[in-house]
């Protein structure tokens, strides 16, 4: 059984969740310059989860980042490659945007690249719907980008 629960970004297991993801866009893109903008981080998160598995494990992460009064930003959604097809993506999904209308977010927006046709998959199975690029995104060639209204 998967749990997810909203923790603090600083936690442990969280920054290894992160560092995790990032070893794997590094390797998809063969970079490591690959995030337009301001990366996330405590200072700007508003939501942080951390989907566990039956065990207690880290397995998945994902946070919230206001881009204004209505709208926030889905970052750092990951699940780890052993524990895919589980259904940790969807219910660390799922908690964002119960986290998103807590705060009284409307619109959800993501920003995912080219090189993740599988994050691209998953994104438009769960209802996202491609927008122009925003912010830092908008002359970035392998940006693409998502958005949801709740």
């Amino acid at each position: 059984m998967i749990t997810v629960d909203e923790e603090s970004w600083d936690t442990p297991v969280g920054a290894q969740l992160r560092a995790a993801q990032r070893a794997e866009l590094d390797a998809r893109y063969g970079n490591s310059n690959h995030e337009p903008g301001t990366a996330p981080s405590a200072d700007d998160i508003v939501v942080f989860v951390v989907a566990r598995d039956e065990n207690a494990a880290g397995i998945g992460c994902g946070a919230l980042r206001l881009l204004g009064d209505d709208e926030a930003e889905i970052k750092r959604m990951y699940v780890i490659p052993a524990e895919r097809g589980r259904g940790a993506s969807v219910a660390i999904l799922r908690r964002l945007e119960v986290g998103a209308r807590g705060l009284g977010i409307r619109v959800l927006k993501l920003e995912t690249g080219s090189g993740q046709p599988d994050a691209v998959r998953f994104y438009e199975r769960e209802g996202y719907s491609k927008i122009d690029p925003f912010g830092p995104y908008v002359d970035e060639p392998t940006s693409l980008c998502y958005a949801r209204t709740l």
